[in-house]
């Protein structure tokens, strides 16, 4: 049954783990854990203590068969595939140099020697990471921004949530192909700006808290808003380690006043120590309208089974207030997402296809290629403080991996030396385009956008951050 729904669906999936897998999720710290257990004796199937994101709705809702009615809306619904606006790119194609070859680095050398410790504090080798910062994959979520604008101009609330649900799901295709790296950890302070007219978006982020790390990003357009901040718990098991991000996506359609809220789900990236890495999702997400509780969405990424060969599933439904389902969801979180049952699904979202010889690029997709880009027209208008112009990375991407190891270990001293500036006067640290909300988490001040126009960064006093 299962092979005829796949082959119903004209899909070929990759379920190999041989296949240059992930080691990174959009947001993940990986070694620079703030907090990891150690034990020997822990499964790394053993259930995690941690709080969990336990959805507050009941998962006794009606599975009733769907009305024609329903059957003839979902119809409406399209595709936002590898023919949108997201694969007619100008810009550059390949970076500067490919990546390093990482063989020879024992992460178990590094690991024994510092069992017990907090591997925060450790210092990894620059080889590990990628040319890409936090800050920078938070903005690869906005990849297929154009599920949100689908979403903005779509009616029907239940189609719009289907959209939202595409988008959720589409943040984590990116680290599929993640070849085993990590991106740089921002210092404190330092931003990240990403504006795409071709997109239509404007997105900035910051560097808001250093211990525990706290990202936040804030994005907008004529067709939505989307901002976010993010921390993490991670668990470290031997074979394999959690990463469990704690905060909520937000995004909001002003066309129809939605205002929806999402959590993500646990990542897991497997054979740490040896064998070929991979990634996997799992978990739930619960989708909800804060401004209207017409419907909301339970999205599950499944946990992959030795038995079962179909890896990086993921199941839904989009439910009406009574219970209702009214749209079934399916697909693969790396790969598509369809609407309906077997038979008849539509395609909602599919990956954009991989850049060529996109192996030699850190597993980049072509968006990500473009992140740390820096040309002439952009540099005058940034911050000192964005990440494009941090000299670690810059080396790494360019090859140079001598010189991004000596200015990593720069950087680091001068944010050491930061740290014990504010602590020796009694100072806290405040961010300069993020506040704390009521809620504790952090939004946008309203600054960044206005500075950048007027008087512009250039004409300001920015922090020296390397």
């Amino acid at each position: 049954q299962e092979n005829s729904r796949e082959e119903s669906r004209g899909l070929v999936h990759q379920v190999s783990n041989e296949s240059r897998l992930s080691i990174a999720d959009s947001l993940t710290e990986f070694f620079d854990a703030q907090e990891v257990l150690l034990s020997a004796s822990s499964s790394e199937n053993e259930v995690s203590d941690d709080d969990s994101y336990a959805s507050d709705i009941s998962d006794n809702v009606s599975e009733d068969n769907l009305s024609n009615d329903l059957e003839n809306e979902r119809q409406t619904l399209d595709c936002i595939s590898e023919s949108g606006a997201g694969c007619n790119s100008k810009r550059r194609t390949c970076l500067p140099a490919p990546c390093p070859n990482t063989s020879n680095i024992s992460l178990w050398n590094i690991l024994r020697n510092n069992i017990g410790k907090d591997l925060s504090k450790v210092a990894m080798p620059v080889e590990l990471n990628e040319p890409l910062n936090t800050l920078q994959r938070l903005c690869e979520e906005l990849e297929y921004s154009e599920l949100l604008d689908k979403a903005a101009h779509t009616p029907s609330p239940f189609e719009r949530m289907v959209y939202i649900a595409a988008f959720a799901v589409s943040a984590y295709a990116s680290s599929y192909y993640r070849a085993g790296s990590k991106p740089f950890n921002p210092v404190l302070g330092e931003t990240y700006e990403c504006s795409r007219e071709d997109k239509g978006f404007q997105f900035f982020a910051e560097q808001v808290s250093h211990h525990p790390p706290i990202s936040a990003c804030h994005a907008e357009s004529v067709n939505f808003a989307f901002w976010q901040d993010v921390r993490w718990k991670n668990k470290f098991w031997g074979k394999s380690m959690e990463i469990v991000p704690v905060g909520t996506t937000h995004v909001t359609l002003p066309a129809f006043k939605d205002h929806f809220a999402w959590n993500k789900v646990t990542s897991c990236i497997h054979n740490i120590l040896s064998g070929q890495r991979w990634i996997e999702h799992y978990g739930e997400i619960i989708i909800k309208n804060l401004n209207d509780d017409t419907c909301h969405c339970k999205l599950t990424f499944i946990k992959a089974k030795y038995w079962n060969p179909n890896a990086h599933e993921i199941e839904g439904s989009v439910v009406d207030k009574a219970g209702k389902v009214v749209h079934r969801l399916f697909g693969k979180w790396h790969d598509s997402l369809y609407c309906g049952t077997a038979s008849s699904a539509n395609c909602i979202w599919r990956a954009n296809p991989m850049p060529k010889d996109y192996e030699q690029w850190y597993g980049f997709t072509q968006f990500a290629l473009e992140l740390n880009e820096l040309d002439l027209q952009t540099r005058p208008l940034l911050p000192s403080t964005d990440t494009r112009f941090r000299p670690d990375q810059r080396f790494l991407e360019e090859g140079n991996i001598e010189g991004a190891e000596m200015q990593k270990q720069r950087i680091e001293q001068l944010q050491r030396e930061r740290r014990k500036v504010l602590e020796e006067n009694n100072l806290e640290h405040q961010p300069r385009f993020f506040r704390k909300s009521s809620d504790d988490s952090w939004v946008s001040n309203g600054t960044y956008l206005e500075l950048r126009r007027e008087p512009g960064f250039a004409k300001l006093d920015n922090p020296v951050l390397w």
